[in-house]
């Protein structure tokens, strides 16, 4: 099983950084999690073409995660030699998201429909709408849904996907949780939006202030790790954005309160497990 982390980026836009999403790839599946901006480039990056995808889990539908899913699901179409569904998994509401990106696409659909003899489909956009407990088939793999506390924002949800005997949880967003725990028990690993606090204190900006109530820092997710027992955490989604020549700063938070692997750094940061 091999995790890329596409984008480490958050809201706030940042060159070095694309938005929230991240790739799990194994001998039988090529998953997406999360669509932020700019992850079709890193996706291309990472050697994966829209079309060889087998599903796109979303973890919550904050703009930042879902930004670019307009451009999956229009590139993932224009690439593909035949028509070929486009699988969405995400939250409730996840449905008329895509409606409204379907809506937007009307007028470049029929442009393309016009133009190209060949282009005789439209794109097939199958989404479900996931909730807890749930589990489901990607490929080779078997995927797990399990609760988040990421609110105002509800529902948000968490995937576990397993394959080869090897496992992953990608957290999305949100604060420390007994279902977050009772996903991640026994993983091998664990991938997981940060925050640091203490710098985030430092800006007197009241919008900034407010979301330190609603995302893990990087001390709690360390915590969740070592309650879960997974070998490996991989950090993320880093705010505000860790800077060149900080990586064993943020680490060593982590590592105080985890003694497995710490993975964290640049977009296109992999591992395999």
């Amino acid at each position: 099983m091999k995790i890329t982390l596409l984008g480490t980026g958050s809201p706030i836009p940042d060159p070095r950084r694309a938005g929230p999403s991240t790739l799990v790839r194994t001998d039988g599946a090529c998953i997406l999690v999360d669509c932020g901006r700019g992850v079709l480039l890193r996706l291309t990056a990472a050697g994966v073409l829209p079309p060889m995808l087998h599903a796109v889990l979303v973890t919550h539908l904050h703009s930042d995660h879902i930004t670019d899913l307009n451009d999956v699901i229009t590139t993932h179409w224009i690439m593909a030699p035949q028509g070929a569904p486009l699988r969405v998994y995400g939250p409730p509401r996840t449905q008329e998201v895509v409606n409204g990106i379907m809506a937007s696409l009307a007028p470049d659909l029929q442009y393309r429909l016009d133009h190209h003899a060949d282009l005789t489909w439209t794109p097939d956009v199958q989404v479900t709408e996931v909730a807890p407990g749930d589990t489901f088939t990607v490929g080779s793999a078997t995927v797990t849904v399990g609760a988040t506390d990421h609110r105002p924002v509800e529902p948000t949800v968490a995937f576990r996907v397993d394959d080869g005997g090897k496992s992953v949880v990608l957290g999305g967003d949100g604060v420390p949780c007994a279902g977050l725990d009772t996903l991640c028990a026994g993983a091998d690993a664990y991938v997981q939006t940060v925050i640091r606090d203490d710098l985030v204190k430092l800006v007197p900006v009241q919008r900034l202030q407010d979301i330190l109530d609603y995302h893990s820092t990087v001390e709690q997710s360390a915590e969740t790790a070592t309650r879960a027992g997974v070998s490996t955490l991989v950090l993320t989604h880093y705010v505000p954005s860790m800077q060149p020549g900080q990586e064993d700063e943020w680490r060593a938070r982590a590592a105080a309160h985890f003694s497995g692997t710490i993975v964290l750094g640049d977009d296109l940061t992999t591992v395999d497990i």
